[in-house]
């Protein structure tokens, strides 16, 4: 919370002076804007931030650009975009009166302009991150010998799973993350249609497939879907919310597919004949939007293929948005003992009432990059005794 910190003071400061100019008083302003933040993970600490919010003769472009400012000061971060739908769902807010609606619009898209410019300038993966994606030939083949060490937490029920494979890959690419969801209880279905060039022309056979699933079982579809098979899962997603349970994507660009700098980008050009930028726009535009279903996403800092900041969903938009790190390569996500039981445990908390964690679920943490940005001795004492 602590650079958060300093990007939501700003803003709120901003978001308040915003809906005084469209006529609310500085109590309502600050009702409205904390309700705004109601789903927020951080709700509480930015209420507290909302409550100590003064203004004078307050400049909203000033506000503005002082916001814009502190964020290209920590550099492109998905979760600003939460921060451009507050800033829309404040504007639509029917309780305001129709005053400087214009200026305040062109001050938001304004806004939203320079967010999409920060967010532009994401790096891609450095050469030693390129050059570790060989080591996914060890992690695919020491998962033939570790895969029956993999701790097993049933699931209560057999839930639907249907799991969708990376670019250039087919269902092998996923059958450890099948074989070990089955292993637990889950129903998993393949998606059958060959090598994933992430056409758009296999979205409607995808599609297909959800409709028959989801009237087998006359019960919502989770997705999971790895690297490019993700993208497909989130456009899916965004347009049959009440068909998907939740989304879980590993290793996937769910955002910002248009600049994303990748040492793939003249290998994907040259088998499409195309530049990526000239490819399906609408496509690119669906998965900007933030499906209305549960989101776990999976990523890894050393991915070597994909900017692992595009793997990340916007977590400060809803509570039921997470971003999960693991260790590994991108190549070898798909045979990850971590991402195995990530998946796993994803799809049990959405799905089932919540539980204290078994001891084996307490020492599975260890294997997290999280667990290890903990600092002293006693993060392995509240491991046990918290």
């Amino acid at each position: 919370m602590e650079s958060n910190k300093i990007v939501y003071t700003s803003f709120s400061k901003f978001a308040v002076a915003m809906a005084v100019s469209q006529g609310a008083s500085l109590a309502q302003a600050k009702k409205i804007i904390i309700n705004s933040f109601e789903r927020h993970p951080f709700h509480k600490e930015v209420s507290k931030i909302i409550k100590k919010v003064t203004l004078e003769k307050e400049n909203l472009n000033i506000l503005s650009n002082q916001c814009i400012s502190i964020c290209e000061d920590f550099g492109p971060d998905r979760d600003y975009v939460t921060l451009v739908l507050l800033l829309e769902k404040i504007y639509k807010n029917e309780d305001f009166q129709d005053i400087e609606k214009d200026t305040v619009s062109n001050i938001i898209n304004n806004f939203k302009e320079e967010i999409n410019r920060i967010n532009a300038n994401i790096p891609p993966p450095p050469l030693y991150n390129v050059l570790l994606e060989t080591r996914a030939i060890a992690e695919w083949t020491s998962m033939f010998w570790l895969y029956p060490f993999i701790p097993k937490h049933k699931s209560e029920k057999e839930k639907p799973i249907l799991l969708m494979p990376p670019y250039l890959g087919n269902d092998n690419s996923t059958r450890f993350v099948r074989k070990y969801l089955k292993s637990v209880g889950f129903k998993t279905y393949k998606w059958e249609l060959g090598v994933n060039m992430i056409n758009s022309k296999s979205l409607p056979k995808l599609i297909e497939k959800l409709d028959q699933i989801f009237e087998k079982h006359q019960e919502k579809v989770s997705l999971v879907g790895w690297s490019g098979g993700g993208i497909f899962a989130k456009i899916i997603a965004n347009r049959y919310p009440e068909k998907v349970e939740q989304l879980i994507t590993i290793g996937s660009p769910v955002w910002g597919v248009k600049n994303m700098k990748t040492p793939i980008v003249a290998t994907l050009e040259f088998l499409r004949g195309t530049k990526l930028r000239e490819r399906n726009e609408k496509f690119i535009k669906e998965l900007e939007v933030i499906p209305k279903v549960p989101i776990t996403c999976i990523y890894t800092k050393t991915d070597g293929l994909i900017p692992w900041k595009n793997c990340m969903e916007a977590e400060t938009y809803r509570d039921d948005i997470k971003n999960i790190e693991v260790f590994g390569s991108h190549c070898g996500l798909g045979a990850n003992a971590t991402v195995l039981l990530t998946v796993a445990n994803a799809l049990n908390a959405n799905l089932e009432k919540e539980k204290k964690p078994s001891i084996i679920e307490k020492v599975e943490s260890l294997f997290f990059p999280k667990f290890w940005e903990q600092k002293g001795f006693s993060k392995f004492t509240n491991l046990f005794f918290s």
